[in-house]
C-alpha cells in the first residue's frame, strides 16, 4: 500500500480447514463464527468425498469443506466454538500457518477478528 500505512500491525494469521457433514450445517457454523469474529472469512466449498479409517472401518461419505480465515491469538476460541457446534465425534480441525499475503486482506483479516472485548476501547 504504497503511500498508505497500515493501523494494524501484522499479526499472524491462520488458514483454519474442517469438514461439516451437510450444507445447512456448514453455513450456519459458517456464519456463527464470522458472527462472533472469530473468523473474518469463511469459505464453504462444494460437497467433496472423504474416505478414511473410523474405528476399524474404512468409510466413505460426503461432506462440506470450510476455509476459515483467523489471527493465530483467536485460535483457541475458534477450535472451542467449532468442537461446541460441531457434529461429529471427532471433528477434522487443522490449523495452517500464513506465512505470506495481501498486505491489506491479512491486515482486513486482523481488524475484523479482534476481540469484542477490544473493539470497546477501539476509536469509531
Amino acid at each position: 500500500m504504497e503511500g498508505q500505512r497500515s493501523t494494524i500491525r501484522p499479526v499472524a494469521t491462520l488458514l483454519v480447514l474442517t469438514n461439516l457433514p451437510d450444507r445447512p450445517s456448514a453455513e450456519a457454523l459458517a456464519s456463527e463464527l464470522v458472527a462472533a469474529r472469530l473468523a473474518a472469512c469463511v469459505n464453504v466449498l462444494a460437497p467433496c468425498q472423504s474416505t478414511y479409517r473410523w474405528r476399524g472401518a474404512l468409510e466413505t461419505t460426503s461432506e462440506v469443506p470450510l476455509l476459515i480465515k483467523t489471527r493465530s491469538e483467536r485460535y483457541a476460541a475458534l477450535e472451542t466454538a467449532i468442537r461446541k457446534r460441531h457434529p461429529y465425534e471427532l471433528p477434522e480441525i487443522i490449523a495452517l500457518p500464513v506465512t505470506a499475503g495481501l498486505p491489506a486482506y491479512l491486515a482486513w483479516v486482523a481488524t475484523e477478528t479482534r476481540d469484542p472485548d477490544d473493539l470497546e476501547d477501539a476509536p469509531q
